[in-house]
């Protein structure tokens, strides 16, 4: 399933997405970084520019936290992420972490679906 909604309104969620993110790594609270990092994934998932910048955002923080697995996991995804857009086959509401397949479509959480759907 994929639900199309404008790009304003993506870049609205991300913003607000990454107040979170930077506050709770701000307060070292690196699973509600996490958290909010994976949610800027699923928003910026068909926005081909917001998507790479999305794992570039996970990639930076993974290296900050020196979390290997993580860092070439996202430097995988980096490189998957334009042929997806291109193809149109992303895997919709995947994560974008490297504990979980990057061709694995996923369930949207609930509050996030809300908030996308919204208009």
């Amino acid at each position: 399933m994929k639900i199309q909604f404008p790009i304003e309104h993506a870049r609205l969620l991300v913003m607000h997405e990454m107040s979170q993110f930077e506050a709770a790594q701000a307060q070292g609270d690196t699973d509600t970084a996490w958290r909010s990092l994976e949610r800027i994934h699923i928003i910026s998932q068909g926005f081909g520019i917001m998507h790479l910048s999305s794992h570039w955002r996970m990639l930076l923080y993974a290296w900050a936290l020196r979390d290997t697995k993580e860092v070439f996991g996202q430097l995988t995804r980096l490189a998957l992420a334009p042929v997806g857009n291109l193809t149109g086959r992303l895997p919709f509401g995947n994560t974008g972490r490297a504990n979980v397949s990057a061709f694995l479509p996923m369930e949207l959480p609930a509050d996030l679906s809300f908030q996308i759907t919204k208009l």
